[in-house]
């Protein structure tokens, strides 16, 4: 049985700079996105940074947090 590898951590006397943690993104209603497998929408609800519902045209889906495969345009 093998173990996932732990995390690599930062030393602070390393010359290289410390990753950086992305932003989580924010969504507001209205706004038009793109997902990567369900293509062109737009924001028509949000539920308190768990999800967003999304308008596709032809569906509505809730998409959930941390909304790794849609961006805004």
């Amino acid at each position: 049985m093998t173990r996932p590898a732990a995390p690599k951590r930062h030393l602070p006397t390393s010359p290289f700079k410390a990753p950086v943690a992305p932003d989580p993104k924010h969504f507001t209603v209205g706004d038009r996105v793109t997902h990567d497998v369900h293509g062109l929408g737009r924001v028509v609800g949000i539920e308190d940074g768990i999800a967003v519902l999304v308008d596709f045209g032809s569906s509505q889906m809730r998409v959930l947090s941390p909304y790794s495969k849609m961006t805004k345009l």
